[in-house]
């Protein structure tokens, strides 16, 4: 035992030493008998993370969040809705019309009138210098939506088809104005492809989701 124990200290004594030839005077003893804190990782970040990529695998665009959509002065009108147009102490020139496949509408003293792209204002706007152009001194024009176009859902749904559309509508009524869900259809596999977008892109959507005049809503299978 004594042995072992001159073996420690011998060994203690020659470490200090190397220590104390390497820092000097100063610090050697806190170097030897003073455990170093202990320093922690710093996390990882994972926000500059690089999803793996798979050849096979089918890119899906991220869910589109639940967000309103308002039918205010930007809407654009399109074949299918039907308007109603009321010129003041005009009856003849007051009328229900339903805008035709082509977006147009026949309307007394201008025949066919291309309002597909217009807005409410924008066709108000029209019809009064038309009107005032020949016709009347100063024509008081209102122009109202009566009913928005319809909208489509396909895909797994019992009714698949064209339904009339509802201010704030979203995808779950949508779904529920279908029929409900399939057995076989996807709860997060939904897309909505918007009249309006130039590009046709399908994107996928939340059910909290707000629909637009004119969209086309697919649900498709689930494949577990």
């Amino acid at each position: 035992m004594r042995r072992l124990l001159w073996l420690f200290f011998a060994g203690l004594l020659a470490s200090s030493a190397s220590v104390y030839a390497e820092t000097g005077p100063a610090g050697w003893w806190e170097r030897v008998f003073v455990a170093p804190a202990a320093t922690s990782a710093a996390p990882a970040d994972d926000s500059q993370s690089i999803p793996s990529s798979d050849a096979s695998a089918t890119a899906e665009a991220p869910a589109e969040p639940a967000q309103k959509f308002s039918l205010s002065s930007d809407y654009k009108l399109g074949p299918g809705d039907r308007l109603g147009v009321t010129v003041f102490n005009e009856k003849e020139l007051s009328l229900e019309v339903r805008l035709s496949d082509a977006g147009t509408l026949s309307y007394p003293l201008l025949g066919e009138i291309r309002a597909q792209g217009m807005t409410i204002g924008m066709l108000k706007q029209y019809l009064t210098e038309q009107l005032k152009s020949g016709y009347l001194i100063n024509p008081q024009v209102y122009v109202t939506i009566l009913e928005y176009r319809q909208f489509f859902v396909n895909g797994e749904v019992s009714k698949p088809g064209g339904f009339p559309y509802q201010p704030g509508l979203t995808v779950r009524k949508a779904i529920s104005l279908a029929g409900g869900l399939t057995p076989r259809a996807s709860q997060t596999k939904i897309f909505v492809i918007h009249e309006d977008d130039p590009t046709g892109r399908a994107r996928q959507v939340a059910l909290d989701t707000v629909l637009r005049p004119g969209d086309i809503l697919t649900i498709e299978q689930s494949f577990f």
